[in-house]
């Protein structure tokens, strides 16, 4: 069985990119910062993987995902090689991204980044209803990432 699952944080905006031809597809790449357990010296390092989302999971990502972002997510590791420039044979190994989601909320991702980013059509926790439910505003069902 090959099944990962990660939680970290993005190093950097997604890199999007589109398949050619006819069905044209989105192809997400990206690099997740994952802690590692403290070791002996209580020094606090990171493992930086690398990912790729293709179609829906990549239009996610373009979409919702930017630098400092928390996410969790499984998918599978996949390795591979080629032959650069030179010569010489580089070998790869990359997790493609079959679930991802957020890991933790926009407020506390605010604070970790030290930054206010709020999306462009989106509603502020301002107009949160007193049940503590956010009204969508209207014609937005479309542009949401679930249904």
């Amino acid at each position: 069985m090959n099944k990962v699952i990660l939680m970290g944080r993005l190093t950097r905006d997604p890199e999007i990119r589109y398949s050619q031809g006819e069905g044209q597809m989105a192809i997400a790449r990206y690099t997740l910062a994952v802690d590692r357990r403290f070791n002996r010296n209580s020094d606090q390092t990171a493992d930086f993987i690398s990912c790729v989302a293709f179609g829906k999971s990549a239009e996610f990502a373009e979409k919702y995902l930017k630098q400092g972002t928390k996410i969790a997510l499984t998918g599978r590791i996949q390795t591979g090689s080629y032959t650069n420039k030179d010569g010489n044979k580089v070998y790869t190994t990359d997790v493609v991204v079959e679930d991802q989601e957020f890991a933790e909320s926009k407020a506390n991702s605010a604070a970790s980044t030290g930054d206010n980013y709020q999306p462009a059509g989106r509603p502020s926790p301002a107009s949160a209803s007193a049940e503590g439910f956010m009204s969508i505003p209207e014609g937005i069902e479309d542009d949401l990432p679930f249904k």
